[in-house]
């Protein structure tokens, strides 16, 4: 294990990241006695043993041939049929579409700064301070497979002209530019790249003044990184006579964007990429590269010169899910360094595509088209921002401006905007108009040489802290005390500040000052007259014409029905989604998963919309809550042109505003009658029976629409509704129209000209509403759903309903507003999914993959989508549409819609896999109710049941292939060794009954296997074993259970940190053997969960923190995941914690699961778990089960595919879980790269579940799903039926091996070449499937059992280690003791004190600790500083610390406090970052100042005093208590259902800012609230000496009635908030709850 070092330089390598910070000089030594265990590490690049271990026998990182590498650089993605060819996609064109397959191959995030001089004043120090900070943040980046190639890391600066003089003696800083450029690693090709750029200036009329070498140190650089590493000169350039400044910035600009062409004409695509400008300017330069953050400084030797001086510098570390080598996406870019990423990437791509012809202005004299094209797919998200903001900046925007427009802030209900900055309103409101939003989690750092600035996204998703020095030195970082001066240079800091959602700074060197976002905002939007622009430039379409719904049928009931069956509609979609939301105004919820066949499988026809999944937000940014933070969210479109982004005036567009998308028919008139718009409408429909008629007619449709837009319309309507019902001539698939049309118009340049509005008949459903936008339409008016509506409301059968009262009474026009309103909320929700808040962002974005569809289909009406294993045809989609058409000419009347079962499993309707006649059929063979007796007999008949059902899955369409001969059954290894690797779902205590779940947990601990505890804490009883069985199988610990043995133990291996953190306490992490973090559900991926009160017993609340009664919601989000470094974080948390337990995160199927999981596993994880999209739920809307996430298959090929061509699958254990049923679906599984194999419903059908589907109403009949005594009480399973169940699938695992001639599951993973497409697998729909994705051999990727065996992955040496070893706090530890002692910080000791936590917790419970250890450090404390605190553990902090103080926090005290010898005010400055008390289950904090975002998310006990914090204080609290002494931001208690919050507000704004949609706001009314208040004030100023609290308390009667108190419902009637209550002794004694002594 490789030591820390006392100061100076530390190496710790961890497996998957290795972390080498460079201390700065400043940092004080550290006392030999406080530190003395840390030691120098002797080689820097020593490797973890578990890195060696992670390698074939005997063979060295460093020995593996170069070629390995070049591979891995070239193959980061799975091959397959369907990608570009390699030179066509790599060549960036005018007016192309992106393509989402390679967007997807990168995705990143990073930390990020600036140092600036607001004196101006050129110095070596702002350069050495830059490297020092990089060193700090090295943690927030990443390594490749060889430990050694960073992601990416770099500066950007001033020119060093000082530097570059003795090379260029006549270089004159005002007339020239310098660049930076990396070029291909070959003698011709770097010849002929300094040919390209030598001419390309002559041309330009520039002159050339030569090029330098610029001086690198290449040994220190890791193996990946040097195989792509480029060579990099430095090439000066005289402008021309008179030209300076910004005239000289263009003619630069234009000069690179022409070697931009230039190369890709004459240089092959792969060299052409590495022949890239990282900067060519007269102002700034970047130096970067695929380097740790350590090695900068040492790469380039530049950077050590004193003679290299600047006012500025911005750094930038990166963590890239990839690990190809690419260089060139290093950053700093030219303008911007960017941490986050932008989710609606794929559509900003489109919409500038489309645009690019538009952008003109007099600066650029008519050479527009020599800067295209702007953007190119094959970069990242980060350049191709980049590249929108250098255009802007160029053209004359302030880089503010740029960056407002391009990420603007969330300007609506905003109360802090609207009184301090209102002008800016008009601005955003304008731009939208022309600019759609880049959205997404981001922390933008950007500079044109004469400013600096940072800006933060809307949404505040990632951290951004400033302080600001006497010497007028302004420092911006993703985290604080990456200098490490907190203490030393405590007395020169004047202020500390941090930045808030949508919000900026900017140091403007000319003028000496350092502006914040309210003076920034404020004088962009007054710079022109925005509000007059809008005036003339935008209609409301409410004020055009009349918006209401009609009030009776347009059709009558027969033609109705017709129209309904032609559309596509079922009754399943007519009863249970369209009536069901015209009558309750949300979107109908229902359980268990998706276990019907794909759509391209089913012999029933589907529509279009079916063949598409919906993409989401996992890891490497966030879904974020469209409930609890809606405010940051809108609906709005605009119809018309866009009109030229560059000219903004009166007349740059005539456009009108939706508030939604979805149109009222009344509206539709309106818009189609509109002239200033010039609307179009065209007929959608196609010649039947006729051979290729449906391409034609798209074809034409495109065409006509081509005219109508270059005739001048700026509103196209796409009709297919019907006056008349013809048999010859079936619609059009509206989706079909609506993307070809989209495609059509960017590949003309004319797309971003007009609007597609569609009046349609096969729109009906959130996830249809959703695709049609996705592709391209900007409205859609659901014609026929209304009507369906309006007839049901009408209907007898609704009547009769109504007046049972079983219905409400609500009238038409209500339950159309119903159904409209549940499409937007639903649409909302699929929004935020993707993490995506603005609608307009979300607008062509085509966030969807295909699943079923043919290149021909995609290439024409999709292009950019990812559709991996072909498909429908046109030809085939022809046919099914024919057929959707004819249901409406039926030879006898319509009497009712068909029942296609999509939904329910019906006798005649769809194939089900879960089913009642299978369930019968396991519970015979595994012996439920029969005393476990075991029927061999019956589980053939079982498995026989599977091989005659229809093909409902990929693998359905596979089979084994084997070269070998079978062999004897008893060579294989044994049933017993099989089991080891079988793990059940995650499904939580609560949604399911404490009898299942113990159940399954004794059986899996029988076996060797693993069951997983789902999201909600565990009973500390069941982790010890039962000694107390009688020869019955009952024991009275347990009385509920039976069939039990002494020896069972009823503890979940895989103890699961899921987004709601219910439950998770200290003991409760350190009793796992694993740690499962739930990213995502297969049932429902990017959404949170509810449990409903009726389930929230007495037992589940104790368990949860919570209270009886109560629902109990999770986060679409882990609050503390924003990005993959924050996962990387939470990983190193729970290592930290319990650095005993494997960490394993859950990942669901999507295209681009494999670059992620690369991330994954390079933030140090040590299993990964793939889940399918059929994964079962307690409860989930409809949408969500049946459209969202991909195959299992699909997910886990990719993801064994991309990390053996990383090199880094040996790091993790991969495990699968989606439909897994048979010893058939565990060896696909295998083949295709699993280790281990998890099994979720039919392990709960094992125990007893009938199928009946009701799980989400809490009316389980056999006690399987209830929280209900009664229905617990039917609960028919034993452990031993499960047992029997997976020995039943081991032993057919063996027998399969023997027949294919194999002794091991080891011999068989990843051998995806040991499968086949069935040649006998016949589809009703088509022959265009191809499943060569899933039969692709990856390569060799080691041993599965050897991986499993591995040991747990280290953090390495940190301080807690040092603490620790102190014989004093050991001791008392031990013996209950008290003892103090004291120990100095930095910001990369991350996770500070969590392993002292697990220490007392393993010995001691949570509550169990009676000593004290009292601890005091001085510093800068990293992220998560102490996580999952316990009981007894006391620590004060003298300095700051970052995001995540108290995560998981369950008891002792945390206080910090600035030094004493500090001179900013206190009370407003931050001194601790964002999420702080996330999952808090107990405890106290108190903090000298101000907070960041989120404060106290998720907090269900802990109390904390703070000083003011950002937006979303106490969301989705449940217990415990904040008081505020200071300002805070909006979105105060949005979801807090318990719990009790006291906000100071001393300027009358407190209520504004409050989330009332749950909490009542009172003053303080009670003479207990007032005690309890002050109480907590008082500890606050005894702990941190705070000013402002003892103001408080000396002047306590005057500030007592400027308290606000937060009451949720739940604390109603408690003494601190009701008057009238008395303390009564509780009717209702809750059950308890164990604690391990």
């Amino acid at each position: 294990m490789e030591s820390r070092t006392v100061v100076g330089q530390r190496s710790v390598s961890v497996l998957g990241q290795r972390e080498r910070v460079a201390a700065p000089p400043s940092v004080p030594v550290r006392p030999a006695q406080s530190r003395r265990t840390r030691r120098i590490a002797k080689d820097e690049s020593a490797m973890h043993p578990c890195v060696a271990s992670a390698r074939p026998a005997g063979v060295s990182l460093a020995s593996l041939p170069i070629h390995v590498v070049a591979a891995a650089a070239v193959a980061c993605e799975p091959s397959h049929t369907q990608h570009e060819p390699a030179a066509e996609a790599a060549v960036p064109r005018v007016n192309q579409f992106a393509d989402l397959e390679t967007i997807l191959k990168e995705r990143d995030a990073c930390g990020v700064g600036f140092i600036a001089s607001l004196k101006n004043m050129r110095s070596h120090t702002v350069v050495q301070q830059a490297l020092t900070a990089l060193g700090c943040m090295e943690h927030r980046g990443a390594c490749s497979a060889d430990d050694d190639s960073g992601d990416g890391a770099g500066l950007m600066t001033e020119i060093p002209w000082k530097l570059l003089q003795p090379d260029f003696p006549h270089l004159n800083p005002a007339t020239a530019g310098v660049g930076m450029v990396f070029m291909p690693n070959d003698d011709a090709s770097e010849a002929e790249s300094k040919k390209i750029y030598e001419e390309v200036v002559a041309k330009e009329g520039l002159k050339f003044l030569g090029w330098r070498q610029v001086p690198v140190k290449p040994e220190v650089v890791g193996r990946f990184a040097k195989a792509t590493q480029p060579r990099i000169w430095q090439l000066a350039v005289e402008g021309k006579p008179g030209m300076v400044g910004d005239e000289l910035e263009r003619e630069l600009f234009i000069l690179r964007k022409q070697v931009e062409k230039e190369k890709y004409k004459r240089l092959p695509a792969d060299k052409a990429f590495d022949f890239y400008t990282c900067s060519l300017s007269t102002r700034t330069m970047v130096y970067k590269g695929m380097l740790r953050s350590v090695v900068v400084g040492q790469f380039f030797l530049d950077l050590a010169n004193p003679a290299f001086e600047t006012c500025f510098a911005i750094y930038h570390r990166r963590f890239s899910t990839n690990t190809t080598p690419k260089w060139p996406l290093a950053q700093p870019m030219r303008v911007l360094g960017h941490n986050g990423e932008i989710n609606t990437l794929q559509g900003n791509l489109n919409w500038v595509a489309s645009r690019e012809h538009e952008l003109k202005h007099p600066i650029w004299q008519g050479r527009e088209e020599a800067l295209t094209p702007l953007c190119n797919a094959a970069n990242s998200d980060s350049a191709n921002l980049d590249n929108m903001a250098e255009l802007l900046v160029r053209t004359g925007s302030e880089p503010a401006e740029a960056l407002m427009l391009l990420v603007p802030e969330a300007y609506r209900n905003h109360p802090d905007l609207m009184k301090t900055y209102p002008e800016v309103v008009d601005f955003y409101e304008y731009y939208e108009g022309m600019q759609e939003g880049w959205d997404g989690p981001a922390l933008l750092v950007f500079s044109d040489g004469k400013k600096v600035g940072a800006r933060l996204d809307r949404n505040g998703l990632r951290p951004a802290r400033f302080w600001r020095t006497k010497d007028d030195m302004i420092y911006v970082a993703s985290e604080v005390g990456v200098l490490g001066d907190v203490i030393s240079n405590a007395a020169n800091i004047v202020a500390k500040g941090r930045l808030g959602p949508g919000q900026m700074v900017v140091a403007d060197f000319s003028s000496g000052t350092f502006y914040e976002n309210a003076d920034i905002s404020r004088a962009v939007a007054t710079r022109l007259p925005y509000k007059q622009f809008l005036a003339a430039s935008l209609r409301r379409l409410s004020d055009m014409g009349e918006s209401s719904f009609l009030s009776s049928p347009t059709l009558d009931a027969a033609t109705l029905l017709k129209l309904q069956a032609a559309s596509g509609m079922g009754a399943e979609d007519a009863q249970m989604v369209v009536e069901a939301m015209a009558q309750t105004g949300v979107e109908p919820t229902f359980c268990m998963g998706d276990d019907i066949p794909l759509a391209v499988l089913s012999d029933k026809p589907h529509p279009l919309y079916n063949y598409f999944k919906q993409r989401f937000a996992q890891v490497t940014n966030p879904p974020i809550d469209p409930l609890r933070e809606g405010l940051v969210m809108s609906m709005e479109m605009r119809l018309g042109g866009r009109g030229n982004l560059l000219t903004p005036g009166e007349a740059t567009y005539r456009q009108v505003l939706l508030k939604s998308p979805i149109l009222l028919e009344s509206e539709l008139r309106t818009i189609a009658a509109d002239t200033v718009l010039g609307t179009k409408t065209f007929k959608l429909s196609f010649q039947g029976g006729q051979e290729g008629a449906l391409e034609a007619a798209l074809r034409q449709l495109c065409a006509d629409v081509q005219a109508a837009v270059q005739a001048g319309s700026q509103c196209i309507i796409l009709t297919d509704k019907v006056e008349t019902l013809d048999p010859s001539r079936p619609p059009l698939p509206a989706l079909l129209a609506v993307g070809a049309v989209h495609h059509h118009l960017i590949a003309t340049g004319l797309r971003s000209d007009t609007s597609l509005v569609v009046d349609t008949m096969s729109c009906y459903t959130t996830h249809q509403v959703a695709m049609l936008i996705g592709y391209g339409a900007h409205a859609i008016c659901p014609s026929l759903a209304y009507e369906t509506s309006r007839q049901w409301r009408l209907s007898s059968r609704t009547q009769s309903l109504i007046k049972a009262g079983k219905v409400p009474d609500i009238s038409v026009k209500d339950a159309q507003k119903n159904f409209k309103k549940s499409l937007e909320k639903g649409l909302l929700k699929i929004l935020s999914k993707m993490g995506i808040s603005l609608l307009q962002c979300y607008h062509g974005a085509q966030i969807f993959e295909a699943y079923g569809l043919g290149r021909d289909v995609v290439d024409l009406c999709f292009r950019g989508s990812v559709s991996r294993i072909g498909g429908m045809s046109l030809a085939d989609l022809q046919r099914e549409a024919e057929g959707y058409w004819s249901k409406a000419f039926p030879d006898k009347a319509l009497t009712k819609l068909e029942d296609y079962g999509f939904i329910q499993s019906k006798a005649k309707g769809e194939y089900h896999s879960n089913n009642q006649t299978m369930a019968k059929l396991l519970h015979k063979a595994i012996g439920l109710g029969q005393g476990s007796a075991a029927d061999p007999g019956s589980y053939e008949a079982y498995q026989e049941h599977f091989r005659n059902a229809p093909i409902t899955t990929l693998r359905d369409c596979l089979e084994f292939k084997s070269d070998r001969a079978p062999i004897p059954l008893e060579q294989v290894e044994p049933a017993e060794k099989i089991m080891t690797r079988f793990c059940t779902g995650g499904m939580s205590l609560g949604a399911i009954s404490r009898e299942t779940h113990e159940t399954i947990a004794i059986a899996m601990n029988r076996i060797g296997g693993k069951s997983n505890s789902g999201e909600g804490g565990e009973d500390p009883s069941r982790w010890v074993r039962l000694s107390d069985v009688d020869a019955a199988g009952r024991s009275p610990s347990v009385p509920y259970l039976k069939g039990l043995a002494n020896g069972d133990i009823a503890t979940s291996r895989i103890k699961q940190v899921a987004s709601g953190r219910f439950g998770v306490t200290p003991e409760y992490l350190v009793n796992a053997d694993q740690l499962e973090i739930k990213i995502a559900q297969g049932a429902k991926p990017g959404e949170g969960g509810q449990l409903p009160g009726s389930k929230v017993s007495p037992y589940i609340a104790q368990l949860r923190r919570s209270k009886p009664g109560v629902p109990l919601i999770s986060p679409p989000p882990h609050h503390d995941i924003y990005s993959i470094e924050d996962l990387s974080q939470l990983i190193y948390d729970l290592h930290q914690v319990n650095d005993k337990a494997k960490v394993s995160v859950k990942l669901v199927a999507e295209a681009g699961i494999g670059v992620v999981a690369s991330g994954v596993a390079k933030a140090n994880a040590d299993i990964i778990q793939v889940s399918g999209h059929d994964g079962g739920t307690g409860a989930s809307p409809i949408s969500s089960i049946k459209h969202a996430g991909g195959p299992m298959e699909m997910g886990l090929s990719e993801v064994h595919q991309t990390l053996v061509r990383n090199e880094l699958r040996e790091r993790v254990v991969v495990r699968v879980d989606g439909g897994v049923r048979s010893g058939r679906d565990v060896l696909m599984g295998a083949m295709m790269g699993a280790d281990e194999y998890g099994f979720g419903t039919v392990a709960m059908i094992a125990t007893g579940c009938i199928m009946a589907r009701v799980c989400h109403t809490n009316n389980c009949p056999v006690g399987v799903a209830s929280q209900r005594e009664e229905l617990r009480a039917r609960f028919p399973g034993a452990p031993a039926d499960l047992v029997n169940y997976f020995h039943f699938v081991a032993e057919e695992v063996r027998a399969t091996l023997a027949q294919l001639g194999f002794t091991s599951l080891d011999d068989v993973i990843g051998r995806a070449d040991l499968l086949r497409q069935r040649p006998d697998a016949r589809l009703a729909k088509t022959q265009g499937l191809d499943l060569s994705f899933l039969t692709t051999y990856a390569g060799p990727c080691g041993v599965s059992s050897q991986r499993i065996a591995q040991p747990v992955h280290t953090n390495g040496r940190v301080l807690d280690d040092v603490i620790l070893e102190d014989e004093g706090v050991m001791a008392a530890i031990a013996g209950h003791q008290h003892v103090s002692r004291s120990f100095d910080i930095i910001n990369t000791d991350r996770a500070a004190l969590g392993r002292v936590s697990g220490a007392i917790a393993r010995r001691h419970g949570d509550k169990g600790f009676r000593g004290s250890v009292d601890l005091t450090l001085t510093g800068s404390g990293g992220q998560s500083f102490g996580c999952f605190a316990i009981q007894g553990l006391n620590v004060k902090l003298v300095g700051e610390a970052n995001d995540y103080v108290g995560k998981g926090m369950g008891g002792g005290d945390i206080a910090i406090t600035p030094p004493s010898n500090s001179c900013f005010d206190r009370e407003a400055a931050s001194v601790v970052g964002n999420t702080c008390l996330y999952g808090a289950t107990g405890g106290r904090l108190f903090v000298n100042g101000r907070a960041g975002e989120r404060f106290a998310v998720r907090n269900s006990m802990a109390e904390a005093v703070v000083e003011g914090t950002g937006d979303h204080c106490c969301e989705y609290m449940t217990g415990g208590t904040v008081v505020s002494l200071g300002p805070v931001g909006r979105n105060v208690a949005a979801g807090m259902t318990g719990g009790l919050g006291y906000f100071l507000d001393e300027a009358g704004d407190f209520c504004d800012k409050v989330n009332t949609e749950i909490v009542a706001i009172q003053r303080v009314i009670t003479p207990a609230g007032a005690d309890h208040l002050k109480s907590l004030v008082q500890l606050h100023v005894e702990k941190t000496g705070s000013s402002k609290g003892r103001a408080v308390l000396e002047a306590w009667d005057q500030y007592l009635p400027m308290f606000w108190q937060l009451v949720p419902p739940a604390e109603k009637n408690t003494p601190e908030v009701n008057p009238a209550f008395e303390r009564v002794a509780e009717k209702v004694e809750p059950a308890k709850v164990a604690v391990s002594a």
